[in-house]
Order: structure tokens, then sequence, then C-alpha cells
């Protein structure tokens, strides 16, 4: 066992492909503040299809996480069925740099639409692939804390791009070899060396671990019974409904900004603030909560999770002063941070071998497709009262615990005389 995994529990390879992961979400992150701005600073030209260029605004955002989520499933599978990993990382990376360069030669909105669709599909390739070589590279004591670890990078990442974006947009125009730069354009340019510094960093660091390869079409499907226990339902696909119910919640904030701080009667710093509570969480317990349940098992932090987002999800349709809504978020990003994790680890426990692309991508397409609906969600419910959308992401935590409570079984073998040693996943 390296140094590394003694004291941190994390897989050298693990970390490296965590640093990559953090600086191509800080390019990604980038994208979620500047196209809007992009797009309303009148500098894309053309014609509209017919469609209101609010609505098309609207599309092009939301095409990323659509066909990122659809395309996961597919990507896993095909990862299993080769038996490779790291080619389909660099593959996905390679991609998201060609795109996010491309965004400062798009010309008009549907050059956006189709970039945005490339950005899904370079996604896909990445997401699905770099959660399966943590599963793989990770041993059965340490799944979690890599998990957890894996996460916390990424986060940083996606939490430090919007404002370091904001930074470079306003300081813009810039000179480069004698060139005179956007700040629109600037920040395209650092999304692309995000993702080359990144496909670097793979390139170098990370091997593929030596994985038998998936010949077996049920070791490579989507199970949505249970066919081999007691449950209902398959336990990852629960996992998986589960994790879609969380990010719905999770997501219903960002598309009422203008009811929130009228409610609160506060300002978009405030209401930035209060977004961010919920990341600054994620960052600081993802780690730690992932390195406990390979001590104390998967499913009690699952639980808990759950139990805690649902007060969370519902008080912030309630709340009356800014304080108390950061309060909420924070619950809720330490809610995720329970399940998120723990979740992953579980669902690759269970994961036979070769299968894990096609296994773990439930989860993150189920996350995905929960963080495209969420704001869809509330922009609808709040036409029903302020407190609607929430109370109806309240609903779905509960009904995610119920779901992972009856049909999810432990993974972790852990000896209650023997609390201090190390668990061991159970086959």
């Amino acid at each position: 066992m390296s140094t590394i995994n003694k004291y941190l529990g994390i897989n050298r390879e693990v970390l490296a492909l965590a640093i990559a992961r953090m600086a191509d979400s800080v390019g990604n992150s980038f994208l979620i503040v500047v196209l809007p701005i992009y797009i309303a600073s009148g500098t894309i030209e053309g014609g509209t299809g017919g469609l209101g260029v609010s609505l098309l605004t609207g599309l092009i955002l939301s095409a990323f996480g659509f066909f990122n989520s659809a395309l996961q499933p597919f990507a896993g599978r095909l990862s299993d069925k080769l038996g490779k990993r790291k080619a389909f990382v660099l593959a996905g990376l390679g991609l998201l740099a060609v795109a996010n360069f491309t965004y400062s030669l798009a010309t008009s909105y549907w050059m956006l639409f189709v970039i945005r669709i490339a950005q899904g599909l370079g996604a896909s390739l990445t997401i699905v692939a770099t959660i399966a070589l943590v599963n793989e590279l990770a041993d059965d004591e340490s799944r979690g804390g890599n998990m957890g670890t894996f996460n916390t990078f990424r986060l940083l990442g996606f939490g430090a791009g919007p404002i370091v974006a904001g930074s470079v947009i306003g300081g813009g125009p810039y000179s480069l070899l004698g060139l005179s730069i956007t700040g629109f354009e600037a920040a395209f340019y650092i999304a692309t060396i995000s993702a080359v510094v990144s496909f670097v960093l793979v390139t170098l660091l990370v091997t593929d671990p030596d994985i038998e390869r998936a010949t077996d079409d049920g070791d490579t499907s989507i199970a949505v019974f249970d066919h081999d226990a007691d449950g209902l339902i398959d336990p990852v696909f629960a996992l998986g409904v589960a994790s879609l119910f969380m990010a719905v919640g999770i997501a219903l904030l960002s598309a009422i900004e203008p009811q929130v701080n009228a409610r609160l009667g506060q300002g978009a710093g405030l209401f930035g603030i209060e977004f961010s509570a919920f990341v600054l969480m994620q960052v600081l317990f993802q780690a730690p909560i992932g390195s406990a349940s390979d001590r104390y098992g998967r499913k009690p932090f699952i639980l808990i999770g759950l139990v805690l987002l649902v007060p969370a999800t519902l008080a912030q349709g309630f709340v009356v002063a800014p304080w108390q809504m950061i309060v909420a978020r924070a619950a809720q990003g330490i809610a995720g941070a329970l399940v998120f994790a723990p979740a992953l680890a579980l669902a690759g426990d269970l994961a036979s071998k070769g299968s894990s692309g096609t296994q773990l991508s439930v989860l993150t397409m189920s996350f995905g497709l929960g963080t495209a609906i969420g704001p869809l969600a509330s922009g609808f419910l709040v036409r029903f009262g302020y407190a609607a959308p929430f109370v109806f992401g309240a609903v779905l935590a509960a009904l995610g615990l119920v779901l992972v409570y009856t049909q999810v079984q432990e993974t972790v073998a852990v000896d209650p005389d023997a609390v201090g040693s190390a668990p061991t996943a159970q086959d």
C-alpha cells in the first residue's frame, strides 16, 4: 500500500484523475456563467428559425445536460465491451477542448447549439469512464474514500470556475501576443486550456487497470428489476432513482432566482452565497464521509442523507431571511455529501467485473438528468406558490428514502466487535 493510500485512503492514480477532473470542471463551469452573458451580449447574430431568443437560449443551455445524460449509458456499455477506460477519458477531454475553443469561432445560435451537443458527447465519454476508473483503481476497503476525494476535487473546480469567469469577462479586452481578445474569447481559451491540462495529466499519470472485458450482454445492460435477491427493484437502479430525486431537489433554486430574491429582500450577491453554500458543504464533507463509509457501511450514510434532505429541501420554501436560506442550502449540501459518494461506492461494490462503466453510469446519468429537470420543475411549479417547488422536492426525497431503505442492501461487512478493523466488501 502506497503512502498516499495509507494516510489519505486514496490511490495515487485516482488522485491524478481527481486533479485532472478539477481542471476540466473549472473550464466547464466557466461556461455556465459565460454562455448566458455571451448570448445576451449581441455578439451572436443570425436567424432563430422562428424561435424567440429566450427560448433558443434555454435550448442551447440545456442541450449539454440532456445529451450528456442520455449518452452516458451507451458510453459506459461500450467502454465495458472494449475493456478500455483511459481511451474514453482522453477522447472525451479532446472533444471538450475542441468544443470549448470553437465557441470563439461561433457566429450563429445554431453553431452554439451544435457545440453544446458536442460538449455533451465529450462529457458523457469522460464522466462514465473516469468514474469506472476510480472504481477499478480503488480496492474494497477504500472505494468510498476514493469516490469522496474524487468528487471533492471535481466540486472544487466546479465552484472556482464561476468566480473566476466573472473576473475574466469583466477584465477584457486583453492583449495576447500583440492581438486584442475580448473577455469572452479569453474565457473560452481558458476553458480550452483546462481541458488540455486534464488531457496531459491523464496521459502521463493514469494507466488502464487490468480489467476483464465484459462479453455477456447481461453484464453490460441496465437492470430495472432485481433478479438475484429478495427486492423488487435492482439496487443500482434504485440508487439511480434516489440520485435523480436528490438532484431535482438540489437544482430547484437556480431557475427561480427573481422570486427568491424578492421574497428574501436580497440581491444577486446573497443569492450567489446561498447557491454556493451547497457546493462548500460538499467540498468539506465528501471525502471524510466517503472514507467513513468504508468503515461503517454505505447504506447508513445514504439513509441519513436522504432523511436530512427532506427538511433541508422543504425549509427553502418557507424561509424568510437570507441567513435561513444559507443554512438550508448548507444542510442540503451535507445531505448530498452523505448520499453521493457512498452511493457510488455501493454501486461499485455491486458491479460485476468489467461492467463498472454501465453500472455506474446509472448514477451519473440520473444525477445529470435531475439537475436538468429541477430548474424546469421549479419554473413550472412556482406559479402555484413560492413553496410549491420545494414541497415537490421534499416529497421526492422522501420517496427516494423509502426506495433505498426497502430495495438496497448493504455491501460492507462490519464487525461490531472490531470497529477499528478494516471492513470487507461482500460479494
